[in-house]
């Protein structure tokens, strides 16, 4: 008997008959538990034996963050009651993972950045975070974010607001203080900072809205918009707006083209050779 035949069919499985992302998650997990026996136990756990893709999501999540201090359970309750107050979190899930397998080309199964990538799993535990945080349960929703800078390199200040719909690829460095707001549909490179300017109270950290794509090392500071569909080069530093539909190169960064793209699905850091000879550094 084959090893998967202890589990339903994909297609039998609670949900899946209604819910494709779900159904299409299971049938690479079955086909993983046949090909990888040292991962069978990861599949079982996090997959084969949930009932949805968000009780799916929540437990990997949870897994990767629990703590001897606080187990895998008590991370679980709490997503859970979160996504139950908040059914937006579980849309999140799911427009985060379509945008993995939209915008990266070198994922090719939902099944890749469910498992295993922590740009993905350090935006869900912020989902998580934030919504502890506007609940007034500050303490637990530091402890995530901490846990999440320990694990993955991220530092996403509870406080911020992320919408749906977001890549951040590679993850290393990522920096978000905390009236920064990220809209729906935005991809972001590692080592991405969106700071502030210095000791200043109040609202001081970017706003980054639709469509915008944040290049490598790219760092925007200071209470500024990043307007609908711009694009900022890798290695930039911007002070100032960023018109919608505009690309900004440059410390500090300037407007050195306009476009009628869509760059967060482009996902295109590299500027043409017009716009390198623009790239400049004023120190």
């Amino acid at each position: 008997m084959a090893a998967s035949s202890l589990f339903s069919a994909p297609l039998d499985h609670p949900a899946a008959a209604k819910d494709s992302l779900w159904r299409k998650l299971l049938e690479e997990a079955d086909a993983a538990f046949e090909a990888e026996p040292n991962l069978r136990a990861l599949l079982r756990q996090t997959i084969l034996d949930r009932d949805s893709f968000e009780d799916a999501v929540i437990h990997r999540v949870a897994s990767r963050f629990a703590s001897d201090f606080v187990p895998v359970g008590q991370i679980v309750a709490a997503f859970t009651a979160a996504l139950g107050a908040e059914p937006e979190i579980g849309l999140g899930f799911r427009a985060d993972i379509n945008a993995v397998i939209d915008r990266d080309p070198a994922c090719g199964r939902f099944i890749e950045p469910f498992l295993y990538f922590k740009g993905y799993h350090a935006i869900q535990i912020h989902r998580l975070a934030h919504h502890l945080w506007t609940r007034a349960k500050q303490d637990f929703a530091l402890f995530l974010q901490s846990r999440s800078s320990d694990l993955f390199q991220t530092d996403i200040h509870p406080a911020a607001r992320i919408g749906q719909g977001v890549f951040l690829d590679h993850a290393t460095g990522f920096v978000v203080g905390s009236t920064a707001v990220i809209d729906d549909d935005v991809s972001i490179l590692q080592n991405v900072t969106l700071g502030g300017t210095g000791k200043e109270a109040g609202d001081r950290h970017p706003k980054v809205r639709r469509g915008v794509l944040l290049g490598a090392g790219a760092k925007i500071l200071g209470n500024i918009q990043v307007g609908e569909y711009a694009r900022v080069a890798a290695g930039s530093v911007v002070l100032h707006p960023v018109p919608a539909h505009a690309t900004v190169a440059g410390v500090p960064a300037k407007i050195v083209a306009r476009h009628n793209d869509e760059p967060y699905r482009d996902m295109d850091q590299v500027l043409r050779d017009l716009n390198y000879r623009a790239f400049s550094y004023a120190i």
